[in-house]
């Protein structure tokens, strides 16, 4: 039987390959438009074409989450059995930061403009495009991962606690902290382009993940001073602690809601998605808004939810006091049934 980290290897390998796939076929639709009608051409079909591929990325990784755990937890000789079943779209289609997933994917055409005024050539300027194009899809993608992982995790009583996996290259923030070792509710931190992963634990011990100084002594010299700058490289050399060398990042964006600061998504919370249908029996109120494409307003067709936004799951994991009450509010905002 494969162990948790073969399992977790796995896990990575599989969404690494799915972004591949996706930025592959993102890099085809890129080669077919021109700097002169970027706008127009992420508001059109080659734009409908790109988000639709990243979406079906999101959907791919998230799919696999619930089975995912359940195989790390028979590994670890716990029970696989779920309380719930994870709601595969409710990963689908959002940003990182909780937003329109189109809306993030639209961006990469105001940089281009943006190059271009700067005095960068069309060619350059689609080239710093793509990266930009690239980076949003592979962090939207394996963020849905991280975050079915997370909430598959929170469906299975046998699960305790999860560790941060780095996989090098990596920055100093996470490098910093691998091999930490959370309770499975708390949130992970990421930034863009970040690949760490969670590794979920039936125990409170994991002797297999390598600490933030293993991963620094991996690196040569040339790296370990990219990566923590020339004196944070030589101080950690000469015996400090990484930890305080290195800030980690902290947080994530966040809205006021009665009075409390809380981290909110209006993805999903129309009456046609599953929260708002939940909403709507409860008898919330509805209010028009108009629908957003790649930043653009299109018509006033829609309609959602304005008592009570839809909390992101990371928010759910902060302010749940047990794991039922976790349960609950993931099948009120529609991330499980």
């Amino acid at each position: 039987m494969a162990t948790p980290p073969e399992l977790g290897r796995d896990r990575y390998e599989q969404v690494t390959a799915t972004i591949r796939a996706i930025i592959e076929q993102i890099q085809a639709v890129w080669r077919t438009l021109s700097a002169e009608s970027i706008e127009d051409d992420l508001m059109g079909e080659a734009g409908a074409t790109i988000a639709a591929a990243a979406i079906s990325g999101q959907a791919s990784v998230a799919d696999a989450a619930a089975a995912y755990i359940a195989a790390q937890m028979v590994a670890q000789g716990a029970s696989p059995i779920a309380d719930a079943a994870l709601l595969v779209q409710a990963f689908t289609g959002a940003a990182p930061g909780g937003g329109p997933l189109e809306s993030l994917l639209f961006l990469p055409a105001i940089g281009v403009r943006r190059r271009i005024a700067a005095g960068m050539p069309p060619e350059e300027a689609m080239i710093g495009g793509l990266v930009d194009m690239t980076m949003y899809t592979s962090t939207a993608i394996a963020d849905a991962a991280r975050t079915a992982d997370q909430v598959a995790m929170a469906t299975n009583r046998s699960c305790v606690a999860y560790v941060r996996v780095v996989q090098l290259p990596a920055c100093r923030n996470c490098i910093v902290l691998s091999g930490q070792m959370y309770t499975r509710s708390e949130g992970f931190l990421r930034h863009p382009n970040c690949d760490c992963q969670t590794l979920p634990l039936a125990e409170h011990e994991w002797p297999d993940v390598p600490t933030p100084q293993q991963l620094f002594d991996r690196l040569d010299k040339e790296q370990q001073q990219r990566v923590f700058t020339v004196a944070g490289a030589r101080a950690i050399r000469a015996g400090a602690d990484i930890g305080q060398v290195v800030n980690a990042r902290r947080g994530m964006d966040t809205a006021q809601f009665y009075g409390r600061t809380l981290q909110v998504t209006h993805e999903g919370a129309t009456r046609r998605s599953v929260y708002g249908r939940s909403r709507d029996r409860a008898g919330d109120r509805f209010d028009r808004f108009a629908g957003q494409r790649y930043g653009q307003a299109t018509s006033m067709r829609y309609f959602r939810s304005t008592q009570t936004p839809r909390l992101m799951p990371e928010e759910i994991f902060r302010i749940a006091d047990d794991r039922d009450e976790e349960l609950r509010l993931l099948r009120r905002y529609g991330y499980i049934t």
